[in-house]
């Protein structure tokens, strides 16, 4: 039996804007397709992959998951935006009534910049906290 290895994956809430990459996948779509987006929140990242919750599984006619459909992803993190291409793997419904109905969402990474990479990376390991830039204020003792 063959063991599957899966990245250690952080909880980690932010706004995620998604649209679809240009392709001929896209159909229908009457404005270009950065124009057209959908937003949502991760709920956890790690180093390979995403999860995020949405309120549509599908920008018009084309579903967010499928067909190895290729998303262009902007996370909004504390100190920057990270953008990436992901493919969305697997959906479900979450939520107990069709008005509240939003889908939990599971996406690979397929490409990010070097630099967005060191961000996200980053956020991963330290959160919304500052890293410590070694920089000590002394204070004077008055007594």
């Amino acid at each position: 039996m063959a063991e599957r290895v899966a990245s250690i994956r952080f909880e980690r809430a932010v706004s995620i804007k998604l649209s679809f990459a240009p392709n001929g996948n896209t159909e229908r779509l009457d404005a270009p397709p950065q124009i057209i987006y959908v937003m949502g929140e991760t709920t956890d990242l790690s180093y390979s992959g995403i999860a995020f919750v949405v309120s549509s599984i599908r920008i018009k006619e084309n579903y967010l998951v499928g067909e190895g459909r290729i998303l262009n992803a902007e996370l909004d993190l504390p100190n920057c935006k990270v953008l990436m291409k992901i493919v969305g793997q697997r959906y479900e419904s979450v939520g107990e009534h069709i008005s509240t109905a939003r889908y939990l969402v599971g996406a690979s990474i397929s490409e990010m910049t070097d630099e967005n990479r060191e961000a996200y990376n980053d956020f991963l390991h330290y959160g919304s906290k500052k890293e410590n830039t070694g920089n000590l204020e002394f204070g004077v003792d008055e007594s």
